[in-house]
């Protein structure tokens, strides 16, 4: 994944730091071993598998992880989840941003509201009542849509996984997915070029002075990326990182610089 690239476009955006939309799929498992039906099917009586996907904006699906059973919500998915491992370990690259006139070492993911108070989750506000929530709301919904398109994008490119699956075996449905996803993604990065048609490095030259200062106070760079860590795994030092991932107070006071964000930005349309 190109962290700068994907940094940069989401900064031209209105969201400083996002990494993607987070989200899951069900694919229905017609051939699910009779032993095994009530493992993995949900509410619906019919045995499904899940994928969680990260995607964005170019429809890029740089984090999958298929094989949970479709009893399972997103939360459970999310707990078995290696999305966020990377940053327990310390391998995953450093990303200092500036939100508000606010320093955030860490970056995040858009998410709908069944995904817990996180420090790496911007959900929508669920009630908006303010201008600068109903705003906040309606960037955060249409900039979510990126994971859902790519879900339908998937599907739309290659029919197996839009029908149910005939397979006998995860370890077969696994690979299926896999497959069609470095074919999407190859699709894309094929392809990327010709449908993005703005340049974020000219967007953000031509920011208005006050939304410049206020992005950073490391030569007018509205972010900055180091390689990834390669530090020993130790206890203390994944408990911290996983700590700071789940920390509650950064997931409020990040929402909050974002909602000032987007409404001193985007308030004026």
């Amino acid at each position: 994944m190109d962290t700068e690239r994907l940094l940069r476009e989401s900064y031209a955006r209105g969201f400083p730091g996002m990494m993607g939309s987070i989200d899951c799929m069900h694919w229905e498992w017609k051939n699910c071993p009779r032993a095994w039906k009530g493992m993995y099917q949900g509410r619906s009586k019919i045995a499904t598998v899940i994928l969680e996907v990260v995607a964005s904006q170019d429809l890029w699906i740089w984090h999958a992880f298929f094989g949970t059973p479709g009893s399972c919500n997103d939360i459970n998915v999310l707990q078995r989840s290696p999305v966020f491992s990377d940053i327990c370990e310390g391998k995953a690259p450093e990303v200092t941003f500036n939100v508000n006139g606010n320093t955030y070492n860490m970056g995040y993911y858009l998410t709908d509201g069944i995904y817990p108070k996180w420090a790496t989750f911007i959900p929508a506000i669920k009630h908006p009542q303010t201008g600068k929530h109903k705003l906040f709301t309606k960037k955060q919904e249409s900039y979510r849509k990126d994971v859902e398109r790519a879900f339908g994008v998937l599907q739309a490119r290659f029919a197996i996984i839009c029908q149910p699956s005939l397979a006998w075996s995860t370890e077969i449905l696994w690979k299926i997915v896999m497959a069609c996803i470095i074919m999407h993604n190859m699709i894309v990065e094929d392809e990327r070029d010709g449908y993005l048609h703005y340049d974020a490095t000219e967007f953000i030259n031509d920011q208005p002075q006050n939304v410049a200062e206020s992005s950073t106070s490391n030569n007018n760079q509205p972010f900055t990326v180091r390689s990834g860590r390669l530090d020993r795994l130790n206890l203390n030092g994944y408990m911290e990182n996983r700590n700071n991932v789940r920390d509650r107070e950064t997931h409020i006071a990040l929402k909050n610089d974002l909602v000032e964000h987007i409404w001193g930005r985007f308030g004026n349309e």
